[in-house]
Order: C-alpha cells, then sequence, then structure tokens
C-alpha cells in the first residue's frame, strides 16, 4: 500500500477553494477567511459521521443511509462558523447552472435540486468577525474546481488553527493492493494539538520519515512546548476538523458510514485531544462506484458483500486522513500572527 498524493487521485473528484485574506489580518480585523468545495462525479453515494459536541452543519440528516436521497453533488467545508454554511448556497447555484441535482420531470426538463451536505469551522476570530463567507464564496470555489488541490492557509483553511499552530487544508490519497483509490482532505482547525510537545513533531509519529521530518533541535522543542503550556486549551476554545474521504470503490451509503466511522480513527491518531465539546468534527465519506472489487466468499453468506471492501477502504481512509491533518500544518503560511510549525520548528525539514 503506498500513500502520496491527493483526493482528487479519486476519478472525478474535482476541489476548488475561494478564500480573502489580507497580508495585514489580525485577530480581529482584516479578511481571513474562505470556503472549499469538492464536487463529485454523478452517482456519488455519501454518508457523514460526526464526532464533535458543537458542530456546524447542513443537509447531513439527509446522508442518514435510512433515508431516500442516496447520491451528492458536492461537499462543502467552510470558515465562517454557523454564518459560512451560506457559502452552499452558492454551490447550489452554480450546480443549478451546471443542470446538476436531483432531477424533476417537467416540459423543459431543466427543474433540479443539487444536494450539497456542508460543514463549517470556526474561525470567526481570525480576522474581523463581520467578515465570513457568503453564497458568493461557495459558488467561486465550485467555479475554480479542479485536480490541483491548494494546500495550507487556502479556502476553508485560510482562518484555521491547528492548538497553538496555524491549521489548513492538507490532501492525501492511498492506492490498495485491489486497485481501489482512497483519498482524504481536511481543514484542520483543533483544539487539540497535532504536534507532540515532548518532540517537536507529530503525534502520528510513524508519519515523520514519510514526510522527510527529523528531530527538531531541543531549544526550539522547549520554545514549542512553552507555547502549548501557556495556553489555556479550552478557554473560549471553538473549533473543528472537518473533511472528506472519497474513494473510486462501489460502496453503498451504508458502507459509506462505516467508512466514516473508521476515518475518525485517523482523525484521533493525529490530533489530541479530539471530538472535545468545542470541537465540531466532521467526516463525509464518498464512494464514486468505478471500481467493483467482488467479494472474496470467504465471509459467511449472512454477512454483507461489502464487508472485507468497506474493512479495507475504511483502514485506508483513516490514515490517509490522519495523513492529510499533518499534511495542513506542514503547508500551512502564517496569518494574522498565528505561528507555523515552520516558524516555530525549522529544524524539523531536513
Amino acid at each position: 500500500m503506498t500513500t502520496s498524493g491527493s483526493i482528487t487521485d479519486v476519478g472525478g473528484i474535482l476541489v476548488g477553494h475561494h478564500h480573502r485574506l489580507d497580508d495585514d489580518a489580525t485577530l480581529g480585523s482584516g479578511r481571513a477567511t474562505g470556503s472549499t468545495v469538492i464536487l463529485t462525479p454523478a452517482g456519488t453515494a455519501a454518508a457523514v459521521d460526526v464526532r464533535g459536541g458543537a458542530p456546524g452543519t447542513r443537509e447531513t440528516d439527509l446522508l442518514e443511509p435510512s433515508n431516500t436521497v442516496r447520491l451528492v453533488d458536492a461537499v462543502l467545508l467552510s470558515g465562517g462558523s454557523a454564518y459560512g454554511l451560506a457559502a452552499a448556497d452558492g454551490v447550489m447555484r452554480w450546480l443549478e447552472e451546471h443542470q446538476r441535482g436531483v432531477r424533476f420531470d417537467d416540459s423543459a426538463g431543466d427543474k433540479v435540486v443539487p444536494i450539497v451536505p456542508s460543514a463549517v469551522v470556526f474561525d470567526l476570530t481570525v480576522g474581523d468577525w463581520s467578515l465570513r463567507p457568503d453564497a458568493e464564496f461557495g459558488y467561486a470555489a465550485a467555479q475554480s474546481a479542479a485536480t490541483d488541490v491548494g494546500l495550507g492557509s487556502v479556502g476553508a483553511g485560510a482562518g484555521a488553527h491547528a492548538g497553538v499552530l496555524k491549521g489548513g487544508i492538507g490532501t492525501a490519497s492511498t492506492v490498495l493492493s485491489s486497485g481501489v483509490t482512497v483519498g482524504a482532505l481536511v481543514v484542520n482547525n483543533c483544539v487539540g494539538d497535532v504536534v507532540d510537545p515532548a518532540t517537536g513533531l507529530p503525534w502520528a509519529s510513524y508519519l515523520s520519515q514519510q514526510l522527510g521530518l527529523v528531530p527538531p533541535p531541543p531549544a526550539q522543542v522547549a520554545a514549542y512546548g512553552t507555547l502549548v503550556a501557556q495556553r489555556d486549551r479550552f478557554a473560549a476554545a471553538f473549533n473543528s476538523t472537518i473533511g472528506v474521504v472519497a474513494t473510486d470503490a462501489a460502496l453503498s451509503p451504508s458502507s459509506c458510514r462505516r467508512v466514516a466511522i473508521a476515518a475518525h480513527d485517523g482523525l484521533a491518531r493525529a490530533i489530541r485531544p479530539s471530538h472535545t465539546p468545542m470541537d465540531g468534527d466532521a467526516v463525509f465519506a464518498l464512494a464514486t462506484g468505478a471500481v467493483r472489487v467482488p467479494p472474496s466468499g470467504g465471509l459467511p453468506a449472512s454477512m454483507s458483500d461489502e464487508a472485507e471492501l468497506t474493512a479495507a477502504v475504511g483502514t485506508a481512509a483513516a490514515e490517509t486522513l490522519a495523513l492529510a491533518i499533518v499534511v495542513a500544518v506542514l503547508t500551512a503560511s502564517a496569518v494574522a500572527g498565528i505561528p507555523t510549525y515552520r516558524d516555530v520548528l525549522p529544524g524539523a525539514f531536513a
């Protein structure tokens, strides 16, 4: 199993960012927020699993596997807290213009209702509280969607924190031996930390070698540890890590739900603590259905034909999401005086 790349390695998945980021933004003034859209190919099944205690979401009830609509047209991830959910209106407008959505018969044949599940992060204290994403952000992000994925302080990650460090957008992908591809994209805006204050390396230390990181000098580790120790972690902390895992495997909505549940293991490996009452941690799972993997026949007949494939995709989703979370921190650039990993621990880069 090899790991690299981005969520757009899953065929048909496109990602677009739109943000407004002022060079002189501070904690309280200027623009420092944005939105990210994941466009899906037709026929994409979806599910979601929400583990944080303070989620901000839209259209997530629709993704319950027992409900009627099975397919989605896009997923919106946005800054702006609950205000940022307005960006989904712009994504819907763009999709309607491109005739994407649940189609209803009429004489003109142009009546559709786009399905755009959404989640937001709290970034209102980075930049001016009143300057947050609206419908134009969502429209512009959808319009810019492509296979190249911007990383770090872009899109919905423009105003993101990751503990005491700058957070942002991260992505990665994994190819299974079956030929199935699993990708992840995350907006890392966590209450917890991605970096161990005792070592200066990611909690998911097994990723350090893969990412080319080396132990930073003790003085840098001590300085980072002081930043962590001085913070009152849960005072006025309103955050969230939200993301999408996608696969080209053919999976039902119920199997997508199992993949979303498994993906949260990767979030917990990479962030400590995670899933707190101050986080709105949510992971969407998408399955485009392009690759069909027959069951081995080794399981009892009473078990789901998708069980083996779902387990393999879920395992990969957790690993890939953990990598994307670390990538988000490593690639972030400084915004509003929030230090980056490279600022604080430059010696980790060989």
